[in-house]
């Protein structure tokens, strides 16, 4: 049976209410893309027209002097090798420890279920701050260690809410199920919770995998060799100063400042943007379905 559908007219209202989002959806999407497309603008132009043109959009000549004097840096790929690993272990490792707090949480019957929810949230808004954790750091010996990038980010209390408040959403008596067949808590978790919370896995990954390839603030506190440095501290360091230590050292640099500075942030940009399309399509799911209960 064909089943006809009609249109409900949109009122006055609804065509306002329509043209304030679209227009601030136009708004938001211009000022993500403008300094995008002039950072990729800039990496593919020659130091002439940079000095000439300054800000402009559409490159007018190419130059890849950039992307060429910047891959002849060792530093830059052995810290983007350890940039790499950093966030693979790392999001491995929180979305593993995220799971393993989050699961027993979602439990109803788990005594001071309140007051440790409490405790993380409290733990959200208040931090000991950055001195006592430098001197906890240093304490444990985590100073210039490769650990000092994986252990203090184990865990955030976002992540667990969200992770825990999933968990909760799923039928308990599919649980029921797998115990009276004789699986155990860790089974039931990975074998039965796990399969249906690909949504929250997905956003949680997204979350660490960002936060630690962004992270360059630990690398400067904490680490001064120079084995251990990460993509974004060297980043750091080559926009502050214009040229690696390296580069400072050559008495005839070719390529313009700008234009090196920014074919390192493209080159820097894109694992991230190969692995957010491949996430995208679980994060907002992730995030509505794991908001849902307090």
């Amino acid at each position: 049976m064909n089943t006809i559908r009609r249109k409900r007219k949109k009122s006055a209202e609804d065509w306002l209410v329509d043209g304030v989002a679209y227009g601030f959806a136009l708004i938001l999407m211009v000022s993500i893309l403008l300094p995008f497309m002039q950072v990729v603008t800039i990496s593919m132009s020659p130091a002439s027209v940079v000095n000439e043109t300054g800000f402009h959009l559409f490159p007018t000549k190419f130059n890849f002097s950039g992307y060429e004097q910047i891959s002849t840096d060792p530093n830059f790929w052995h810290s983007y090798l350890i940039t790499i690993f950093r966030t693979v272990a790392g999001t491995a490792a929180g979305v593993l420890v995220t799971v393993l707090t989050a699961y027993p949480l979602a439990k109803s019957n788990l005594p001071y279920r309140k007051f440790l929810m409490m405790f993380i949230v409290f733990t959200m808004y208040f931090s000991g701050g950055m001195i006592p954790k430098y001197l906890l750091i240093k304490e444990l010996h985590l100073a210039n260690n490769f650990l000092v990038y994986i252990l203090p980010c184990l865990i955030t209390g976002f992540a667990l809410i969200i992770t825990r408040n999933f968990f909760m959403g799923i039928p308990a008596a599919l649980e029921e199920s797998a115990k009276l067949d004789g699986a155990t808590n860790l089974q039931v978790l990975f074998q039965v919770y796990l399969p249906l919370s690909m949504p929250v896995m997905a956003t949680i990954s997204l979350w660490y995998c960002v936060q630690h390839w962004n992270s360059w603030m630990d690398n400067m506190l904490y680490v001064s060799k120079k084995s251990l440095y990460v993509l974004q501290y060297v980043l750091q360091t080559i926009l502050t100063n214009g040229q690696t230590a390296d580069m400072e050292a050559a008495a005839d640099v070719l390529v313009h400042t700008e234009t090196m500075k920014m074919a390192a942030l493209v080159l820097s940009l894109i694992p991230i943007v190969c692995t957010y399309p491949f996430l995208q399509k679980y994060f907002v799911k992730g995030m509505i379905v794991g908001s849902v209960k307090g």
